[in-house]
């Protein structure tokens, strides 16, 4: 059911998960706002950042929901989604927190890749309906 070499995300360790980006989000968010406004204005990337910030607390958010209803079923499409939360944040927020603040404009070209694993993650939790 599972592929071997991916361990199965249980609702205790997706709520951990969770619990963490929603505390990077809240650190994050607040410490762009206030200790790295000044470098943001000059890289004229504010909007960038905020944007990191938003996707980074939504997607916790939804990562939660996964977690709540892994407490009640063991589904492969609920795993799916959760590794795919986890690596859109990763891939999407991280790679706009990490444009925003050096102004490495090739990140931008990755960022897409973490906006695919939220399809992707959306995808499988809507097709963990029909488990």
């Amino acid at each position: 059911m599972f592929n071997p070499y991916i361990k199965p995300m249980t609702s205790q360790k997706t709520l951990k998960i969770a619990s963490i980006f929603g505390i990077l989000a809240v650190a994050i968010g607040a410490f762009g706002a206030h200790g790295l406004e000044s470098i943001l204005i000059e890289n004229n990337r504010v909007a960038t950042f905020d944007t990191a910030v938003s996707y980074h607390f939504h997607h916790t958010m939804a990562l939660l929901l996964v977690s709540v209803l892994l407490q009640n079923k063991v589904s492969k499409y609920l795993n799916f989604a959760a590794i795919l939360f986890t690596l859109g944040i990763l891939v999407f927020s991280g790679s706009l927190y990490i444009l925003a603040l050096s102004n490495i404009t090739f990140l931008g070209a990755i960022t897409p890749l973490g906006g695919l694993c939220f399809i992707a993650a959306w995808t499988a939790l809507f097709l963990s309906a029909k488990e």
